[in-house]
This record gives structure tokens, C-alpha cells and sequence, in this order.
């Protein structure tokens, strides 16, 4: 038997092994022979530019000696008020830069009413801002990020209230600009170029995102990517935060249609150009005075402008909350592609993005994401009903033969040869496949990780509220066995010396002495489950599996409450199906012996 379950347990490796190479072969290294070839394209398209050079852009490296507050910075510059159904801010006349946003319709904690700051004004710490630009040889006073311009109409930007501004640069260029936004999170922006100069001219408009310095809660997260993004043609190209600091060089590419921003967990902010344009774009990063900028920035065509006549350049700025259906819709609106890839779907995406669409479907028939989770629990039980009943059937065949491997191997106590030839001889005659068992769990594992990264990513699970002291389905169960889950009006965090063991530490996957009632329940129905599979003959191994509920009890206590309650339905739904294929096959069952038990002193 101990041969068995070391062979099961090399058979699941090496399965697990094979489906991440498929991945890696099939997918992963063509992505990225694409992406070396778009990036050679790109350095070769950018050496046959003419008149404006090969590097689109602005990046800034100047550190300030001291940052200011928010009242402060915002007093250095004219502005302009920007008031949407969800965004609240202003616009900098200085250089024209979209750098104060908030989002009126997240918090940054669930009872608190501090709102979202998605975009920061330069000079407040963490200052993270977007502008549109003008380049070109030989020409002096082009708009960029310092350039002061003129408000000419509009005293509030909102929905169907746009603002108009101006710049003279003196030698001949008069610059209009027109910003509009939507009730969402686009905004549109269209420079008119007028060309009074008397001589031909050559520009190129370009879009630079900054971030100056990361806070510390971003960029530490390593299933979901933070830091750059963009899609070049159909392609999605990332670069996070850490690896994006490790560059020696920018990141370049080429491309018709597509974006190019800056994403966090929940939040994104990129520029999207007209969709039939060639453009240029990459990621860039350079640090002066320990402080680190962080820039994606695009450039588009060429414009060659006669003397006398003029130019229109538009392009569409998104900032806000990466919901999945309102960047759908704004792909289909401007054509964009692959918008909703701002969602970082992980490698499973082809796992992801449907589950993620019936948990969306059955929330629009319960209104409760919660519940949403238990029906897509059941929805994946379905799917793979045939295959688990198979596993189940041969797994309770198994239990039933226990006396008569026991018999075996007391027979050929001293030939563990000729043991391992009647066990299988005896599962040939008696029709059990031993490796059944394994196929749930391993094709489970792809699905649960799925699941995670689903509640994980996405900001529709966000502050989702289920029942009762459960508030936030994307974060880890509040409830602590410590202080016997709320009764005792004491917070175990703030104990001394213990208190980061037992508080309520949000490290994913970390093992941790808090314990609520989700990660209690999930323990106690793992254990079951594992009590009514075939027990392992070698005594170590016996107590190996009878330890594992009890730690991952422990590890799986700081995950997601979404996923604990999936996990404890999972369970309870699987222990039901092997109790009644049990039943069936008359196999003995912990759920039986435990109501025997229970009758027992009442015949006596």
C-alpha cells in the first residue's frame, strides 16, 4: 500500500508537471518570442521616424527636496474642477495634467468614508499624474508637462460639460485643447494645432503617464500584477513593479491599435490612442535622489502641418475602477482591444473569465455574490459528477477491500514483491482502479486557484457583503476563535508578544494561530471527507493524513472568505456523494458508525 501512495503521489506530480509545461511551451515562451520580436520591430521602426526622434516622452528624474501636502501642491496651479457621477478632482492648468481624482463610489476600507485617490497632484508624495504633449526638431515652446495654459471656456468639467484651453508658443503654433468626460471614468481629449508660422512644420503628439515612488502597499502582491500594461496590436505586454524598477532599459513597442497605462490591483489608469494610428510606446523608469518615476508614454503619428493650415489629434484617457463590463464596454466603444485583460485573469484565464461570468450571472439572479458561490459550487460538482462518482465508486470498493489486503499482506509479510502482485492481481479481478481518487483533487486544484484569483482580482468581490459577521467576501474571515468569535470584547491583535500570531494578519497562504468560524468549518469537513476515503495501511503515513486537516485548517484561515465558503460547500457536497455511493455499496462510513453510535444507548 505504501508503494501505491507513493506512486499516486508521483503520478500527481508529474501530472502537475506536465499541465504548467504544456502552458509554459504552448503559450508563455510564444508570448514571449512575440514580445522580443515586437520589441526589435519597434527599435527599428522608431530609427525611421522623421523629424521627431526615437524617444516619445518626457520622463522626469527631478526630486523634490521635500514634499507638500495635498493643499499645497494643488495651490502652485490654476485649476479646473472635475465633477462626474464617479470622479471627483481637478485638472492643472500647468501643462494641463489630469493629477487629483478620486473615486466617489469606492472607500478605502469598508466602514470608513475615506474615498479612493487614484491620481495625486507632483509634490505630494506618491504623486501619480497623466498629460499630453507635443514633440519636434527645431521647434521651440512645444506644450509638455510644464506648459501654461489658458482656460477659454468651461468653468467645471463634467458630463457634457467640456472645457476648452489655449497655448501660444510664440512662434507661430497656437495649441487648443478640448477635454471631455464621460459619467464613468473616460475622458477625451482633442488638440487642434494651428499652423501660423509661415513654414512647414513636423509634430507628434504623445501621452506619459508618471508615477513617482510606489506606496508601500502596492507592488508586493505576487498573484496579481501591479505596475505596467499595455496591449500593442492583440498582444498584452506587463511589466511589474519590481522588475519594471530592475531595467536597465525601456521597454519598446510598436503598434496599430491598443493602450498603454499603469494598473493596480483594483484601479488603472491608460491612455488609449485612435485605434487606426501606428504608434509608439514603453515603459520607462529612472530614479534621481532615491526617488523613483515610473512612466508609460505613447507616441503617435507624425503630422506634417503647411503653413496656414492645421491639425486634430484625439485621445482617450480611462481612469477609474477596472469593472469588467465597463471595460468591455469601453473596448467596444473605441475599438480598443483586449480592455478587459486590465483584469489581471492569471494563467488560468481560460478558468478565470468563466467562472467569473457565472458568478456575475447567478449574483444578477440572487443579488448576493455569497450565494452566487454556492451555486457555482454546485455548477462545478455537476461538471465533473461523472468523473468524481467514478473516483467515489472505486475509492469505496477500496475501503471495502481492506481485510482482504490486510490478509495479504500478513500472508507475504516478508515479500513485499509478491504482496504488491496479489494487490494488483486483486484489483484486476475485482475491477478497482487505485489512481481514480487522484483525478478530482488534481483537476480540483486548477479550478481552486481559479476561484482564488476570481475573488482575489476582481472588484465586483470587493466590500461584497454574505450573511452576518461576514462583510467582505474578499477578505479573510474577521472572526477569531481567541476571543470565542466576538463574545469576549477583547481584539486578539492587540495582544502583547502574541499578537501577531493570533491577530489578524491578511498574508495569504501564511500560516497563522487565528482562527475563524470559515476556516474551523473547512477543517472539520476535510476531515470527514477524509475519514470516509480508504485509510492508508503504513502507520506514518496513517498519521500524516490524519495531521493534514488540522494544518491546513491553519493555512487556509487567512484566505478569502469567498473561497473558504466554497471550499466547506465543496466539501459537504462531496462528503453527501461518497456517503451515498457508500451506502449503496454497503461500504462502512464514519456517518453510519456515528449514528450508530448515537441509537446504540437507546436500544440498550
Amino acid at each position: 500500500m505504501q508503494q501505491e501512495n507513493n506512486r499516486n503521489l508521483v503520478i500527481f506530480i508529474v501530472a502537475s508537471l506536465l499541465i504548467f509545461g504544456v502552458y509554459y511551451w504552448f503559450v508563455m515562451r510564444p508570448m514571449e518570442l512575440r514580445r522580443a520580436e515586437a520589441a526589435r520591430a519597434a527599435a527599428e521602426s522608431q530609427t525611421q521616424q522623421t523629424g521627431i526622434g526615437a524617444e516619445p516622452g518626457t520622463l522626469s528624474t527631478d526630486a523634490p527636496s521635500a514634499f507638500v501636502d495635498e493643499r499645497t501642491a494643488l495651490a502652485r496651479s490654476a485649476r479646473v474642477p472635475v465633477n462626474t457621477p464617479a470622479l471627483t478632482g481637478s485638472i492643472s492648468m500647468t501643462g494641463g495634467r489630469i493629477d487629483q481624482l478620486y473615486l466617489t463610489d469606492y472607500r478605502v476600507s469598508l466602514d470608513g468614508e475615506e474615498r479612493i485617490e487614484l491620481l495625486r497632484p507632483e509634490g505630494v508624495e506618491y504623486a501619480y499624474f497623466a498629460y499630453v504633449g507635443w514633440r519636434g526638431q527645431n521647434i521651440e515652446g512645444l506644450p509638455g508637462p510644464d506648459t501654461q495654459w489658458v482656460l477659454r471656456s468651461g468653468e467645471e468639467l463634467s458630463p457634457g460639460s467640456p472645457i476648452v484651453m489655449n497655448y501660444d508658443n510664440g512662434h507661430g503654433l497656437t495649441f487648443t485643447r478640448t477635454i471631455a468626460v464621460d459619467d464613468q471614468y473616460l475622458f477625451t481629449i482633442t488638440d487642434r494645432v494651428d499652423n501660423n508660422s509661415g513654414r512647414s512644420v513636423t509634430l507628434a503628439p504623445y501621452g506619459s503617464i508618471q508615477r513617482r515612488g510606489i506606496p508601500a502597499d502596492l507592488g508586493r502582491q505576487h498573484i496579481v500584477h501591479e505596475g505596467a500594461i499595455g496591449v500593442f496590436g492583440e498582444e498584452l505586454h506587463q511589466s511589474k513593479y519590481n522588475s519594471w524598477a530592475d531595467e536597465d532599459q525601456p521597454e519598446e513597442f510598436s503598434s496599430q491599435g491598443g493602450w498603454i497605462g499603469i494598473t493596480d490591483k483594483y484601479w488603472l489608469t491608460a491612455f488609449i490612442p485612435e485605434q487606426d494610428e501606428t504608434f509608439q510606446a514603453r515603459f520607462a523608469t529612472a530614479e534621481t535622489g532615491g526617488l523613483r518615476t515610473y512612466e508609460t508614454v505613447f507616441q503617435s503619428r507624425t503630422w506634417v502641418i503647411p503653413a496656414g493650415r492645421s491639425a486634430t489629434e484625439t485621445v482617450s484617457l480611462f481612469a477609474g475602477a477596472k469593472r469588467n463590463e465597463i471595460l468591455g464596454a469601453y473596448g467596444e466603444q473605441l475599438g480598443a482591444p483586449r480592455m478587459t485583460d486590465a483584469i489581471d485573469w492569471g494563467i488560468f484565464w481560460f478558468l478565470t473569465k468563466p467562472l467569473f461570468a457565472v458568478l456575475e450571472f447567478f449574483f444578477g439572479l440572487f443579488g448576493n455574490f455569497g450565494v452566487a458561490i454556492l451555486a457555482l459550487t454546485v455548477v462545478v460538482k455537476l461538471v465533473l459528477f461523472p468523473l468524481a462518482n467514478k473516483a467515489y465508486e472505486s475509492m469505496s470498493r477500496m475501503r471495502m477491500l481492506q481485510p482482504k489486503m490486510e490478509e495479504i499482506r500478513a500472508k507475504h509479510k516478508d515479500d513485499p514483491a509478491k504482496q504488491q502482485q496479489e494487490i494488483m492481481a486483486m484489483y484486476q479481478r475485482e475491477k478497482v482502479n487505485p489512481l481514480a481518487g487522484c483525478w478530482p483533487m488534481l483537476i480540483q486544484i486548477p479550478i481552486f486557484y481559479a476561484l482564488y484569483k476570481v475573488l482575489f482580482v476582481t472588484i465586483e468581490m470587493r466590500h461584497a457583503p454574505f450573511f452576518g459577521w461576514i462583510r467582505d467576501l474578499s477578505a479573510r474571515d474577521p472572526s477569531n476563535v481567541w476571543n470565542l468569535f466576538g463574545l469576549i470584547p477583547w481584539d486578539p491583535a492587540s495582544a502583547p508578544l502574541i499578537g501577531g500570531l493570533i491577530g489578524v494578519s491578511t498574508h495569504v497562504g501564511g500560516l497563522t494561530l487565528a482562527l475563524g468560524v470559515l476556516a474551523i468549518l473547512y477543517g472539520g469537513t476535510m476531515w470527514l471527507q477524509t475519514q470516509m476515503n480508504p485509510p492508508p495501511t503504513d502507520p506514518t503515513q496513517r498519521q500524516i493524513f490524519a495531521m493534514m486537516p488540522i494544518l491546513f485548517t491553519f493555512i487556509m484561515a487567512p484566505f478569502a472568505a469567498g473561497l473558504l465558503i466554497y471550499w466547506t460547500w465543496s466539501n459537504i457536497l462531496t462528503i453527501l456523494q461518497q456517503y451515498v455511493i457508500m451506502h449503496r455499496f454497503g461500504a462502512e462510513n464514519p456517518i453510519d458508525s456515528f449514528i450508530a453510535r448515537l441509537r446504540k444507548p437507546k436500544d440498550a
